[in-house]
């Protein structure tokens, strides 16, 4: 639009549990608007929203996308978000750059855990939210009754806006008007002087209606409730009224201050082009930001230079001069910046901040199939991550193992397939190594005497060491209390470095040994033969003996819990922690159909859960797992894990 003014900006998130219709509903307000001759179709592959093979493949969302709709005289930015759990971080990616958000509601479904959650995190944020009823045309469907559960969970200030003409098959049209007694009363609620009118029994005109549901929308006293058929274009237009006359647009929602005339834009998506290079999606919550312009990194502390803006359209993108305040844009080959990177004038520095972003739930051991692509392994990794912040890598030193975190098996698996397309790196995955420690149950005493000759000078070092259990988590503390110079000082750091590079590499089955209290007593040293080297020796030596002696243990890690779960699936969740060896904590109604339970749980009996849950749930639940502690692993578990460790060392 040309003359465009920040007030006419409405930038929407589209939210809801997976398969309600959200993007669906995307692409047809894209097609009502005029923005395409066609309306995108999720089934056929051909929806605007979801462009990536992956999500072609998979008929769901993987990534945010945004749609520009035109529309009398206003631009709208549908952020169109993920609805499937493991990619939520893209949702929230949404949610921070959004002036407004509409839960898509399944009219056959109802109110499902993921529009819970959804609800859940706008409740949280404080943002304007409506809801949309969806699939009114589907076997079952009632806008009636919908409404009413959305009113029993989430208030009475859940309002519905539109009425329709015939539920399920016989769905037809949506009306606009002739609210309903108590909706005009919540409206004039949400407004002083339209409240005294309504007391005084005066009927509000429709300008005063209007203007209460928009006024009360902004404040969150309003939810208004729409209805569509998102695959047959039913209520698209009349959807796309409201936003323009209720939702708030940049100007009406609290931003972050930024100085008159100053930079200040937030990038809240990366995309990782082969091709193109890497994309930075940016929101302006400054002064209009140019073509050409030099900008610095506030996060980073560095320049860069600012080529070509473009305006998204899902995969494509058109250059302009400028992204005024309150819009979207993208900006190509950024050298520094990454994903909640702020981006600023460097004389009025600033930084927007970004979101919390949910923690790691499932790893993959990774590795490239040709040895010749570990170079461009690390490559491709390190820029999936850069277009995927929840994604994180770990370079695990105890089982050397490069390991692939992420919010799910799909949500790696897809990260995989992704790097396998954009970078042609194809990667072997398998199931992490548990990084098991070591530690004892009881103290010992034992004195190591490391005596070799072999002509010339000798090797001489003697060494008598106490253990004992020590305190959790402070790994190996070592201490001597050696009098009359029986081991020389000069000597004792060398102890101290044997026992530490014995525990490193563990005694009962190769795994660090830690908690452990060591005291070098006593010694002797040779006038001639001994060293630095073979005190170390004999140190590292005595040290592997004395743990054999002091009831050697294998710790596991275990992981906090918290899992969230329809209450008709919490008996099956409970029954299968307990084939874990889950220790349950609590157990807690959340209402709308909803438990949830805390529990520890060892990690070994973890790593599939984001798939088993799945299955457990049909696909309703989630969950999110913390490394809290280590804890003796019971001895039948160890008797398999060093059983198991000794025979991958004969192999």
């Amino acid at each position: 639009m040309a003359d465009l003014s920040t007030n006419q900006i409405r930038n929407v998130a589209f939210i809801a549990h997976s398969g309600a219709g959200k993007t669906s509903l995307a692409d047809a307000l894209f097609f009502t608007s005029g923005a395409t001759n066609r309306q995108g179709k999720v089934d056929d592959q051909t929806s605007l929203s979801d462009y990536e093979p992956e999500e072609q493949r998979r008929g769901s969302s993987i990534q945010l996308a945004v749609l520009p709709c035109s529309w009398k005289n206003h631009k709208v930015n549908v952020i169109d978000t993920p609805g499937y759990a493991d990619f939520r971080g893209d949702m929230l990616s949404g949610l921070r750059v959004a002036d407004a958000v509409i839960i898509v509601v399944s009219a056959a479904s109802g109110i499902e855990i993921g529009a819970q959650q959804a609800w859940n995190y706008t409740e949280d944020l404080g943002i304007p939210t409506a809801i949309v009823v969806n699939k009114l045309d589907r076997e079952n469907s009632s806008f009636e009754q919908t409404c009413l559960e959305i009113t029993e969970s989430w208030g009475r200030h859940c309002i519905p806006v539109h009425n329709v003409d015939g539920d399920a098959e016989s769905f037809r049209s949506v009306l606009t008007g002739d609210l309903s007694e108590s909706a005009i009363e919540t409206i004039a609620e949400a407004d002083d002087d339209l409240m005294m009118k309504y007391l005084d029994d005066e009927a509000l005109n429709d300008d005063e209606i209007n203007s209460g549901i928009k006024s009360g929308m902004t404040s969150r006293s309003i939810v208004p409730i729409f209805a569509t058929s998102a695959l047959n274009n039913i209520g698209s237009a009349e959807l796309l009224d409201a936003i323009t006359n209720f939702f708030p647009s940049p100007d009406d929602v609290e931003v972050p201050s930024v100085p008159e005339g100053a930079q200040a834009n937030l990038v809240f998506k990366t995309s990782a082009d082969p091709f193109v290079g890497k994309l930075s999606y940016f929101r302006v919550y400054g002064a209009t930001l140019n073509s050409n312009a030099q900008l610095w990194n506030s996060n980073r502390g560095e320049n860069e230079r600012i080529g070509q803006v473009y305006l998204a359209a899902g995969k494509e993108t058109s250059g302009v001069d400028a992204v005024i305040r309150g819009d979207i844009g993208v900006i190509s080959r950024l050298n520094h910046t990454q994903t909640f990177d702020t981006l600023c004038d460097k004389p009025n520095e600033l930084k927007l901040g970004g979101v919390d972003l949910p923690s790691p739930v499932f790893a993959l051991a990774v590795s490239p199939k040709a040895q010749s692509d570990l170079d461009r392994m690390a490559d491709s990794l390190s820029r999936i991550i850069e277009e995927d912040p929840t994604l994180e890598l770990e370079r695990n030193t105890d089982t050397s193992e490069t390991i692939l975190h992420g919010l799910g098996d799909i949500h790696v698996d897809l990260a995989i397939e992704r790097i396998a397309r954009k970078f042609d790196v194809n990667l072997d995955t398998a199931l992490p190594n548990i990084a098991y420690r070591e530690t004892v149950g009881g103290q010992t005493s034992v004195s190591y005497k490391h005596k070799k000759q072999s002509g010339g000078h000798g090797q001489y070092g003697h060494v008598v060491l106490e253990i004992a259990p020590g305190e959790t988590g402070k790994g190996i503390t070592f201490g001597s209390k050696v009098v009359g110079g029986n081991v020389p000082k000069d000597y004792i750091p060398a102890v101290e470095k044997g026992v530490r590079n014995a525990a490193n590499s563990g005694v009962v089955a190769g795994f660090p040994v830690v908690d452990v209290a060591v005291m070098l007593t006593d010694g002797s040293s040779h006038s001639v033969d001994s060293s630095g080297m073979a005190f170390e020796i004999a140190a590292s030596m005595g040290f592997r003996q004395a743990v054999r002696e002091a009831r050697p243990t294998l710790l596991e890690p275990v992981m906090n819990l918290r899992i969230i779960t329809p209450d008709d699936c919490a008996g099956d969740v409970m029954s299968d922690l307990s084939t874990r060896r889950a220790q349950i904590g609590g157990m807690e109604s959340k209402g709308n159909g909803v438990t949830e339970i805390i529990a520890v749980a060892p990690a070994s009996t973890m790593q599939r859960y984001a798939a088993d849950l799945r299955s457990l749930t049909h696909a309703r639940g989630d969950f999110t797992a913390i490394m809290d502690h280590y804890e003796p692993l019971p001895a039948q578990e160890a008797s398999k894990v060093i059983a198991s460790r000794q025979s991958s060392e004969d192999e």
